[in-house]
């Protein structure tokens, strides 16, 4: 006999309940089970602050108080008490323009003051021209070419220790700042400032440790394990200074302010005792060139002597110009057979380096032109090796490059970035927009053409507009179009143009040049300028505030107006 429906309906009802309820239970005792796992084992990670959790594997890299392990390309090689380092990951950390010279079979690296090369035979290793012995040599495992970065510490300027029992390997830079401190007790030292963290290193009272920064109560520090981890702030005292950051000193405060003075190798250095120029902090006069046999050459003598002593004692830097234009003008090939050698790179380089000594100079401008396009990156390599050199005796580096669009010979020729990157100063020539071959008229620098160029060096060659320096020219050119449609030019420097534009002739202002525009007819012939005056040169020198550039060149002393140089000294003081 069947039970009634609503005895069936309670008895459901009582089930349902019942079960709801033995979840509910089930539901807390799993919640104080899980609390009581975390409490233990939060318990068990404070006891156990004794016991290291990240025991290294693999050698670790530090960097400067970074673990860059993870950066690597390939491991660290320890071999005979020897460190080697990949030739990639050096040229991932310490020198990006790391080079094979085939010729000599030697790695070529460079490094702020530095350049070295090293072979894969001899234990020796030449650093700045000088032969030094040392307890190895480059090797190669597989298709990896390894330095023994622990006997190159001159070239990178640091220190480097290898601490066995951790596998760790600490790489300090002497111009980096170093902080180091007493621990006040036994402590462990954390991953992270979390309240549940690994311990990465144990230290104890009177442990000096690397102090590698401070916030919020805690401080990261590099122990002497070389472990990096977080301790709190209040456990450290007696900080101290190892050693201050080195801050690199410019050689000229203030914005730059150059003109070249120039004479040819058939003439000699201008007499200039007596006289000053309003403004000007750097001369470069026309020391030094190649001939066309590509030998090096000096035109200096006792008339150039008088004009370093001249401009010193007037307290101007001199960089004199080192030109490539006897030889450009007689083959390309002569410029290129010297920049795609090493060695005859390295002797031109020497050359230099002497007669900096000799001459007590403060740098060097570079202005090579008219060279091969597919020789752009060895003229770069030429830069690279000689900035080295320079620095190490507190010398600049300049070097003049033209506007990034034009012919493979007049402007591929240049890898704007490399230079922009390694030399202190690139020098932009912002002028010949229009030049002597040209056969169409036009104007030698246009404002415009000056500000698009500019915007390419920044933005496109990604230069920092603190080490651009932009020329300006104190001359402009005169076009003649004759009768049958040929055009031509002469240069005329800008004190003479008021003499050469005829007095009824109609001055035109050209907003998007901002140059004065004069044409006229003279015994049928067309004749056409795009004057070079103060107030051309006024707008051109106001990019260099606008884009806080490092200063001015002007091409060249002797062609300008006398009260230029008060204008350009008004614009640059802002």
């Amino acid at each position: 006999m069947e039970e009634p429906i609503e005895k069936t309906e309670k008895k459901t009802k009582k089930r349902k309940k019942e079960e709801v309820e033995q979840k509910k239970k089930m539901i807390i005792r799993t919640f104080f089970i899980m609390v009581a796992i975390i409490l233990v084992a939060f318990i068990a990670l404070i006891a156990n602050d004794y016991i290291i959790l990240d025991k290294n594997k693999k050698t670790n890299l530090v960097i400067n108080n970074r673990n860059v392990t993870s950066n690597l390309k390939n491991d660290v090689l320890i071999e005979d008490n020897i460190i080697y380092l990949s030739k990639s990951d050096i040229a991932n950390f310490f020198d990006k323009y790391i080079y094979d010279e085939e010729q000599s079979n030697q790695i070529i690296t460079t490094y702020d003051k530095k350049i070295a090369a090293i072979g894969f035979e001899e234990n020796t290793i030449q650093i700045n021209g000088s032969k030094k012995n040392i307890y190895a040599h480059a090797i190669q495992k597989g298709e990896v070419e390894y330095l023994p970065i622990s006997e190159m510490k001159d070239v990178y300027d640091i220190e480097i220790q290898y601490i066995e029992n951790t596998k760790v390997v600490t790489m300090d830079s002497f111009n980096k700042e170093q902080k180091r401190a007493i621990v006040s007790s036994n402590l462990p030292v954390k991953s992270s400032t979390n309240l549940i963290a690994k311990t990465v290193d144990r230290i104890k009272k009177g442990d000096s440790v690397i102090v590698v920064s401070s916030d919020k109560g805690y401080s990261k520090i590099r122990t002497e394990n070389g472990k990096l981890g977080y301790i709190k702030t209040d456990k450290l005292e007696n900080e101290y200074i190892v050693r201050e950051q080195m801050e690199e000193e410019k050689q000229v405060e203030g914005k730059i302010n150059l003109t070249w003075d120039y004479f040819s190798k058939y003439g000699s250095a201008p007499d200039r005792n007596g006289t000053t120029i309003e403004g000007i902090n750097v001369v470069s006069p026309a020391f030094f060139y190649l001939d066309e046999k590509g030998n090096f050459k000096e035109n200096v003598g006792s008339k150039g002597q008088a004009y370093i002593e001249w401009a010193h004692s007037n307290g101007y830097k001199v960089w004199p110009m080192f030109s490539n234009a006897e030889a450009a003008t007689e083959s390309l090939s002569i410029t290129s057979n010297i920049v795609n050698s090493y060695e005859k790179r390295q002797q031109l380089i020497e050359n230099l380096v002497n007669s900096c000594v000799k001459y007590k100079l403060d740098g060097i401008n570079i202005d090579f032109e008219n060279m091969k396009q597919q020789d752009k990156d060895m003229f770069s390599r030429f830069i690279i090796e000689l900035t080295p050199r320079l620095k190490e005796m507190g010398l600049v580096t300049s070097v003049d490059v033209t506007a990034p669009d034009g012919g493979e010979t007049w402007s591929m020729c240049f890898d704007r970035h490399v230079i922009g990157d390694v030399a202190d100063y690139i020098v932009f020539m912002a002028y010949d927009q229009y030049g002597v071959s040209s056969t169409k008229a036009g104007t030698t620098a246009g404002y415009d053409w000056v500000n698009l160029s500019l915007n390419k060096f920044l933005k496109t060659e990604e230069i920092e507009s603190d080490k651009i320096i932009l020329a300006v020219p104190f001359y402009t050119r005169v076009w003649t179009t004759n009768g049958e449609g040929k055009t031509t030019s002469k240069t005329v420097d800008m004190k003479n143009i008021d003499k050469v534009v005829p007095n009824d002739a109609q001055k035109q202002w050209d907003d998007d040049l901002k140059q004065n525009y004069v044409e006229y007819m003279d015994n049928g012939d067309k004749k056409q300028i795009w004057i070079e005056d103060m107030d051309s040169l006024k707008a051109k020198i106001s990019l260099i505030i606008q884009n806080n550039l490092a200063g001015v060149g002007s091409w060249q002393k002797g062609m300008e107006k006398e009260e230029v140089w008060s204008m350009i000294k008004e614009e640059l003081d802002g």
